[in-house]
């Protein structure tokens, strides 16, 4: 396959001998079996820590989506090279909608408007009861994966078919699914975080929120690509395929939503504390009370002003050892973050960490990543007939 692009000099072939699905698959059963055995020591403490290490893995597969819809409808060319990374990690959403089972399992321990007398006694809570209950939630998380399971399967499935048949007339159905797609997904993605994160807290709400979600979302995402992509490279993978100005760019755009983000996030906080309406400034109030003020602090400085300083300049944005600090601060700093809008609703006051964190975190990010590699290792690294690939190819950092 890769004599049909006469620029590749590297193969488009994952290592056949290295099977690292089935080391994550096996990590992340391990980890489920843990998490199982919780289930039934702390069954509330299993739910809020499930939710939590659900939503950080699920926003990659999301911001992943939505990337690569926007690099078709611009017809951009920069990131054909790593396209099929994205492409791996959205191809698996439906099949990675199991694992929203248990967040209906713990509906009644996570959410208080499930609470029948709690929400009778409440005149705010009766007035959200059409869109608050439990049928509705259940039929709105079906459409939600219904709508990404089939924009991830058709994007990947075109792809590779391009990969075989060389038939460029498929750009159209890139376009044609990514235009609407985009709409679908802005509305889809803001729903879905009102649903899993902000009716945790069922008196407050925010109008950004949805936004919100999406621009750590994204934020988070960049790095990871980075990191895979360090990853291959460190393993003989796409070496000269993946060259210098594409890793700028990567950098250059993690750093572009890095102030995104922070405008966001920034944003947010500034309306609600202005209007000051005690329904709305009491969720930042618990997160700035006791210990949860260290990571409210610690988030301003982890996911804004160390990644903004350490990119600002040319040259840091391809700087591997900087981009992979970088990468991995802003990943932490994402799962804090959920953590940090979750566990509040659980433990006022103070931050409690507890084993069932990590327990997931590691049982569900190993069947992630091993549906991931599943997956990647499956097809070509690099959509090789893409019309775009020869474009991408030559791009060339300039000094």
């Amino acid at each position: 396959m890769a004599s049909s692009s006469p620029n590749l000099t590297d193969s488009v072939q994952f290592p056949a001998q290295r099977d690292v699905a089935k080391t994550f698959f096996s990590i992340g059963i391990v980890g489920l079996i843990a998490s199982g055995v919780g289930y039934f020591l702390n069954s509330e403490q299993f739910f809020y820590s499930y939710l939590t290490s659900f939503t950080f893995f699920t926003s990659f597969a999301l911001a992943a989506l939505i990337l690569v819809m926007i690099h078709h409808v611009t017809k951009s060319s920069w990131g054909t090279v790593i396209r099929r990374i994205p492409e791996s990690l959205f191809s698996n959403i439906a099949v990675w909608s199991i694992f929203m089972i248990p967040v209906f399992l713990g509906m009644s321990s996570l959410y208080s408007w499930t609470n029948t007398e709690y929400v009778a006694n409440d005149p705010i809570m009766l007035g959200k009861v059409p869109y608050l209950n439990e049928p509705f939630f259940v039929i709105r998380q079906f459409i939600y994966f219904g709508i990404w399971g089939f924009l991830g399967y058709k994007l990947h499935k075109t792809s590779i078919e391009m990969d075989e048949t060389n038939d460029w007339g498929l750009v159209h159905i890139f376009r044609k699914l990514s235009a609407p797609g985009i709409l679908i997904f802005a509305i889809t993605i803001a729903f879905a975080s009102f649903d899993w994160l902000m009716s945790l807290d069922a008196h407050w709400f925010s109008t950004m929120f949805g936004v919100y979600f999406f621009a750590m979302s994204f934020q988070a995402l960049l790095p990871a690509i980075i990191l895979i992509v360090f990853w291959l490279q460190r393993n003989g993978m796409l070496k000269n395929t993946i060259g210098k100005a594409h890793i700028y760019d990567l950098g250059a755009w993690l750093f572009g939503f890095t102030v995104f983000y922070a405008y966001i996030a920034f944003s947010q906080f500034l309306l609600i504390y202005y209007a000051n309406i005690p329904e709305a400034t009491i969720w930042y109030y618990h997160r700035l009370e006791g210990s949860w003020a260290i990571i409210s602090y610690s988030l301003i400085i982890g996911r804004f002003v160390i990644p903004f300083l350490l990119l600002l300049n040319r040259e840091p944005k391809h700087n591997q050892k900087v981009l992979g600090f970088v990468s991995v601060l802003i990943i932490a700093m994402h799962l804090i973050e959920l953590h940090w809008i979750i566990m509040p609703v659980l433990n006022h006051g103070d931050i409690a960490i507890s084993w069932l964190d990590f327990a997931t975190l590691i049982g569900l990010g190993g069947i992630f990543i091993g549906l991931f590699f599943r997956k990647f290792k499956k097809h070509n690294m690099v959509p090789v007939s893409d019309p775009y690939l020869s474009d991408s190819l030559n791009k060339h950092y300039h000094h």
